[in-house]
C-alpha cells in the first residue's frame, strides 16, 4: 500500500471512531441528566403556586370551571381510557369521593387525548362516580406540565397546588393528605 492509500484509511477511522464516540457521549450524557430517572422524583414547579384556571365540559356537556370550586379542596386527575395505571387507581378516586365529597372536596376527572366516546364507555364501565371533564385541545394539560397520565394534582381551598402525583394515587395517601387541610383537622 502506499502511504497515500494508508493515510486515507488511518484518516477514516479515526472519523469513524470519532463519531463512534461522540454517539457514546451524547447517549451517557443524556442517561446522566435524566432520561433514565424516574419522573415521579422530580417536583413539579406548580407545587405551592395557584392552580392554572381553567373551564371544561363535562361528558354531559356542562361546563366546571376550577375558579368557583375556590373554598373547596380539589383533587384533579388526569386520566385516560387506555391508560392501564389508570383503571388501577380508579377504585382508590372513587373512594375519595365517596368518603369525602360532603365535606366540600371536589374529585374532578380531566379526560386527556381521549375520545369522547371512549371516555364515556370508560366511565359507564368503571363505575366513576366524580365528576369528569374533557381537555380536547389539551390545553390544560399544558398548563399543568402534564407528562403523561396518570397524574394527580391536589389543589388547596384557597387555590394552591399542595402535592403533584405522577402515577396512581394511593387512597390512604390520599385520604391523609385530604384530611389535613380540611377545617377542624388539627
Amino acid at each position: 500500500m502506499t502511504a497515500r492509500v494508508t493515510g486515507r484509511i488511518t484518516r477514516r477511522r479515526a472519523t469513524l471512531l470519532a463519531t463512534v464516540a461522540a454517539g457514546v457521549a451524547v447517549v451517557v450524557a443524556l442517561l446522566a441528566t435524566g432520561l433514565g430517572r424516574d419522573p415521579s422524583a422530580v417536583a413539579s414547579p406548580l407545587v405551592g403556586r395557584m392552580a392554572p384556571n381553567f373551564t371544561l365540559p363535562q361528558l354531559d356537556g356542562q361546563p366546571v370551571t376550577l375558579s368557583k370550586l375556590r373554598g373547596q379542596v380539589v383533587v384533579i386527575n388526569f386520566w385516560a381510557s387506555w391508560c392501564t395505571e389508570c383503571q388501577t387507581e380508579q377504585a382508590a378516586l372513587n373512594q375519595t369521593w365517596q368518603q369525602f365529597q360532603d365535606s366540600g372536596v371536589v374529585v374532578l376527572g380531566v379526560n386527556f387525548e381521549d375520545s369522547t366516546g371512549a371516555a364515556r364507555d370508560y366511565v359507564r364501565s368503571d363505575s366513576v362516580t366524580y365528576p369528569v371533564v374533557e381537555d380536547a385541545a389539551s390545553h390544560t394539560a399544558l398548563s399543568y406540565g402534564l407528562r403523561g397520565v396518570p397524574e394527580t394534582f391536589v389543589v388547596s381551598r384557597s387555590g394552591r397546588i399542595v402535592s403533584h402525583v405522577i402515577g396512581p394515587v394511593d387512597t390512604t395517601a390520599l385520604s391523609n393528605e385530604i384530611s389535613a387541610m380540611l377545617p377542624g383537622s388539627q
